[in-house]
C-alpha cells in the first residue's frame, strides 16, 4: 500500500515541477520582447570607455530575427544583449543585408551589455554599449552554413575550441562569410554616425582570414588588433564601436 500510496504522490511533484519549468522557460522567452516594448525612445548615451563606462538609454537586441538569434534567452532576458542605439542599427541593418547575399546562413550573438552600461563580469570591457561579441560563422564539410550548439554546459559558446585550422568536430569557421559580416557591418556603422574602432580575433586565424576573396578590402576597411587577449577569441570576434558623430 505504501509503495502504490507514493507513486502518486512523486508524480504529482514531477507534474508541478514540469509546470513551473515550463512557465519559467515561457517567461525567459517572452521577458525580452515585453522590455524592448517599455524601452525608452530618448537617444542612448556612452561615457568613457569599454573598460571603464557607462550607458543611458542603452537598447536591447531582439533575441532572434529573420536570420540571426542570441546564443542565451536568459541572457537577453536579463538584458546581458543591450547597446547603444546606434550599435543595434548598424547590427540589424547588416544582418537584413546579409540575408540577401546568403539566405540559408543563421548568424549568432553573444554577449553585448547591460542596459545601463558599466561592470560587466566576466568581461574585462563591455562597458558603454559599444562593444558586441559575435560567435564565428562555420560551415560543414560540403560548404553548408551551420550554427553552434549553445547551452550552459559549453558557457553559450564561449568555451568551445578551434583548433589550428579553425576547424572543431564537424564544422569550420568560415572565414569568408565572416569577412562578409564585418565589411557589412563597418558599411552600416558608418551610416549611422559610428565606426567600427577594431577587432578582437584570434591573431592565429588572420592570415586565414585575409586570403578570403574580401580579405584584402577587409584589412584596409578594419583595425584588428594583432596580439592575443587575456582569453582566446577563437569562437568569437569581439568588435568595439566608435562614435564618429555627435
Amino acid at each position: 500500500m505504501r509503495g502504490s500510496e507514493h507513486r502518486p504522490h512523486c508524480a504529482r511533484r514531477w507534474a508541478r515541477f514540469a509546470l513551473v519549468s515550463l512557465v519559467l522557460a515561457l517567461l525567459v522567452r517572452v521577458a525580452n520582447p515585453i522590455a524592448i516594448a517599455l524601452e525608452t525612445t530618448r537617444e542612448s548615451v556612452s561615457s568613457g570607455t569599454p573598460s571603464r563606462g557607462s550607458l543611458r538609454h542603452g537598447r536591447r537586441l531582439p533575441s532572434t530575427g529573420p536570420n540571426f538569434e542570441t546564443t542565451s534567452h536568459l541572457a537577453a532576458a536579463l538584458g546581458r544583449n543591450s547597446v547603444h542605439r546606434r550599435v543595434r542599427d548598424a547590427m540589424l541593418a547588416a544582418y537584413a543585408e546579409l540575408a540577401q547575399r546568403d539566405p540559408q546562413r543563421r548568424w549568432q550573438y553573444a554577449e553585448t551589455g547591460w542596459p545601463n552600461g558599466g561592470r560587466f563580469r566576466p568581461h574585462h570591457t563591455h562597458q558603454n554599449g559599444l562593444s558586441v561579441d559575435f560567435v564565428v560563422p562555420v560551415s560543414r564539410a560540403d560548404r553548408s552554413p551551420a550554427t553552434l550548439f549553445s547551452w550552459v554546459g559549453n558557457q553559450w559558446t564561449y568555451a568551445l575550441e578551434f583548433d589550428a585550422r579553425g576547424c572543431r568536430e564537424d564544422a569550420c569557421i568560415d572565414f569568408d562569410a565572416m569577412a562578409a559580416h564585418l565589411l557589412a557591418l563597418s558599411r552600416h556603422a558608418r551610416a549611422n554616425g559610428l565606426r567600427v574602432e577594431r577587432v578582437i580575433f584570434e591573431p592565429e586565424y588572420h592570415r586565414a582570414l585575409f586570403a578570403t576573396a574580401r580579405g584584402a578590402r577587409l584589412r584596409a576597411d578594419v583595425s584588428f588588433v594583432s596580439w592575443r587577449a587575456w582569453v582566446r577569441h577563437d569562437e568569437h570576434y569581439h568588435v568595439d564601436f566608435s562614435l564618429a558623430s555627435p
